[in-house]
């Protein structure tokens, strides 16, 4: 039995997340109906990062096991096809040894989070950015994110509703700059908790504005206590940038 590794783009605004579930459109879902129609077999499909809703993506991965061989190009353009218009794109298809898992095969996993500083609201970039008519000290943010680098319990910046089995996680990467009106974060690490880029990403925001310095936000993850996080970032600025394989 075959299997194809997909890397995929989307808008997650009109979804209800990467998961499928009873009721509501998601990711998941519109992929697998998308493989239904165009090959006959009812499939599951199983993405690198399970992302909210609202949440995008520019190069999540998933993989399918189908019944029947297909060139992994017209497996791209077939399932292309058949998503419109929902707003998913299918970027690559390859086929892959049985032993590829998306979710388990993968090394790190690296998401990017914007916010738009200025006093006009976005119109192209509506439903993509974190936006706030204040003006942000990046150059703070960033040096106050090295605290958060390398091996920490992140029960602080962690969802009440979390389903991992530790909230111990190992952040390798989280750079913080300024591009234009745009603060963009940058962060990289296996894996992450449920929510922990948006709550990590909020508390640095209040570092932005002077309202919290390095040391609070040492504090906060010291606590290892959801009620000292800061406010949680919106949906609409986080991207699932890619996602490293060996």
């Amino acid at each position: 039995m075959p299997r194809y590794r997909i890397t995929i783009e989307y808008d997650g605004t009109p979804f209800i997340g990467w998961q499928r579930q009873a009721v509501g459109m998601s990711i998941q879902g519109s992929l697998e109906t998308a493989i239904r129609n165009f090959s006959g077999e009812t499939v599951g499909v199983r993405g690198a990062g399970r992302t909210d809703a609202g949440v995008h993506a520019l190069g999540q991965v998933a993989h399918f096991d189908l019944m029947k061989t297909w060139e992994p190009g017209r497996i791209r353009d077939a399932m292309n096809f058949h998503l419109r218009p929902n707003p998913i794109g299918v970027l690559s298809s390859t086929q892959v040894d049985d032993t590829f898992d998306a979710r388990f095969s993968a090394v790190k996993r690296h998401y990017e989070y914007r916010i738009l500083t200025r006093r006009s609201p976005p119109i192209l970039q509506r439903n993509r950015v974190w936006w706030t008519m204040r003006d942000l000290d990046a150059a703070a943010m960033h040096d106050a994110a090295q605290m958060l680098i390398g091996k920490h319990d992140f029960t602080t910046f962690r969802a009440a509703q979390c389903q991992a089995q530790s909230p111990v996680k190992t952040l390798d990467v989280f750079d913080i700059s300024r591009e234009g009106e745009e603060i963009v974060c940058r962060v990289s690490a296996r894996s992450f908790l449920h929510h922990q880029v948006r709550s990590m990403v909020g508390s640095l925001k209040l570092v932005g504005e002077g309202k919290w310095t390095r040391a609070d936000l040492a504090a906060a993850l010291e606590a290892a206590n959801r009620e000292a996080c800061g406010t949680v970032a919106p949906a609409a600025g986080l991207y699932l940038v890619g996602v490293d394989y060996e």
